[in-house]
């Protein structure tokens, strides 16, 4: 195999690798032997085919395995002999390929840049800080308490905003009298004026008795998921089955007892303890922003473009798929905002490159005890679906390298701050929740020319 310098521009190498005839002919004797396996041509039992038969009958057939074979082989003996780290997979382009002649192919390669780490010895942060407020802790218990209202029955009058009504519905389109799915339903409990259905079907169920029968006349919204009944006006045969009201609930021992606690001062206790829990991750979140605003403020280095691309890409369709989510009122994306999603990628492909750096210098690793602990949490979060999870997981590579990433980038990470000078420093609560300051995001080297406005964040 000979490996010729093309070009080499920056991160950017080219290379043209030559396979000699006599490599792929061995490559492709090697797949026909795998063929002759199963093969099957008269008068022969499978695996006793002879070769110069299977290359008759399939020689043309394999070569397509046996370029891909080949080229990848050769990539890689090429990227080790000239000692390039990829940053991205190779771009390949075969210029000479056929049956008994030498393979020529072309290699497009952005290599990763040589990271100088800044001297973390010494590196001083400020962890803000807060503890649960007592008063913070009476309104989350007042919260528990309207979530879990004991509800009673109400006679001698008729239905009013606030009251639970048990109902039972038939409903169909106005214009042609038609039934559709999920146009009806028994015994759905509904709280007046909560607004969880269409606008005005509420409205018109207050002022009614129980076991009155109501025709209520509704318009679908123009947006509605179900497209065949969006805009269009609709009726709903209704029955109130029964009225309820909600009852005093009192927190004392026994409302304790309800929630599984033994007694008031024990859930107060647990409301603390969870409270202060959300609190610290709060800290070290912004510990770890500071962290990340040191570290690239003190890196600059070219960074593959191929990189910078793919993360934009990834930012790109998760920022559009929350502005669909806004609805069709939602505003496009401007030039502006595309070009500072274009630097908050550079900003985290160069972050990326960096924690790289130090968890390699550092030997940090992750396990795959870890990571299998990891796959678990993320399979919890869809109840009755954790196989269908799992099984997605772990047959792409690349999507399970996403769950490792957050894992290596917090073990080093967890490194840095175990040797730096933190000080605590009490804050509100406020303070503390509220989202991080605006940074300014500046261009470097290989990145944009043109800073993004002060205002915008990285979310």
């Amino acid at each position: 195999m000979q490996v010729k310098d093309i070009k080499s521009e920056g991160l950017k190498v080219e290379l043209e690798v030559t396979v000699p005839a006599n490599d792929i002919k061995k490559t492709q004797q090697a797949r026909l032997k795998e063929v002759g396996k199963t093969a099957k041509l008269p008068g022969f039992r499978p695996g006793k085919v002879p070769m110069n038969m299977l290359e008759q009958k399939y020689g043309r057939a394999v070569m397509g395995d046996v370029l891909e074979i080949v080229v990848n082989d050769a990539s890689a003996k090429a990227m080790k002999e000239k000692d390039i780290r990829p940053a991205m997979q190779p771009k390949i382009e075969v210029k000479e390929f056929d049956e008994g002649k030498d393979l020529v192919f072309k290699m497009e390669i952005e290599t990763l840049p040589a990271v100088k780490v800044m001297d973390l010895k010494g590196l001083k942060l400020t962890r803000p800080v807060a503890k649960a407020d007592p008063k913070k802790v009476d309104e989350t218990l007042e919260r528990l308490a309207a979530g879990n209202r004991s509800m009673k029955p109400v006679e001698g009058r008729a239905t009013k905003k606030g009251d639970v009504a048990v109902i039972t519905f038939h409903g169909r389109t106005a214009d042609d009298n038609v039934q559709h799915e999920g146009m009806h339903a028994h015994g759905v409990e509904l709280e007046l004026g909560s607004g969880r259905f269409i606008p005005g079907f509420e409205d018109q169920l207050i002022g009614k008795n129980a076991g009155e029968n109501i025709e209520v006349k509704v318009t679908f919204p123009k947006d509605y998921g179900a497209k065949e009944l969006a805009g269009r006006d609709a009726i709903f045969d209704t029955v109130i089955e029964s009225i309820n009201e909600p009852g005093e609930t009192v927190i004392d021992d026994d409302f304790a007892k309800k929630l599984g606690m033994e007694d008031v001062a024990a859930l107060k206790g647990a409301v603390e303890q969870q409270m202060n829990a959300e609190y610290e991750m709060h800290s070290k979140m912004k510990v770890k922003r500071q962290l990340l605003d040191i570290l690239d403020e003190n890196h600059d280095f070219d960074i593959p473009e191929g990189m910078v691309e793919a993360e934009y890409k990834g930012i790109l369709q998760q920022v559009e798929a929350e502005r669909k989510a806004g609805g069709p009122d939602a505003p496009e994306l401007t030039d502006e905002d595309k070009e500072e999603l274009e630097l908050i990628a550079e900003r985290r492909v160069r972050l990326g490159l960096v924690l790289a750096e130090i968890g390699s210098q550092n030997k940090v690793s992750v396990t795959d005890k870890e990571l299998q602990r990891e796959l678990m949490v993320e399979a919890q979060k869809y109840p009755g679906q954790e196989k269908m999870v799992i099984d997605y997981y772990q047959k792409n590579p690349s999507a399970l390298q996403m769950l490792r990433a957050p894992l290596f980038e917090n073990k080093v990470v967890d490194l840095i701050l175990k040797d730096a000078k933190i000080d605590d420093k009490e804050v509100s609560i406020e303070d503390l929740t509220k989202e991080d300051d605006d940074y300014e995001l500046k261009p470097k080297k290989g990145g944009k020319k043109k800073a993004a406005p002060k205002d915008k964040k990285d979310k």
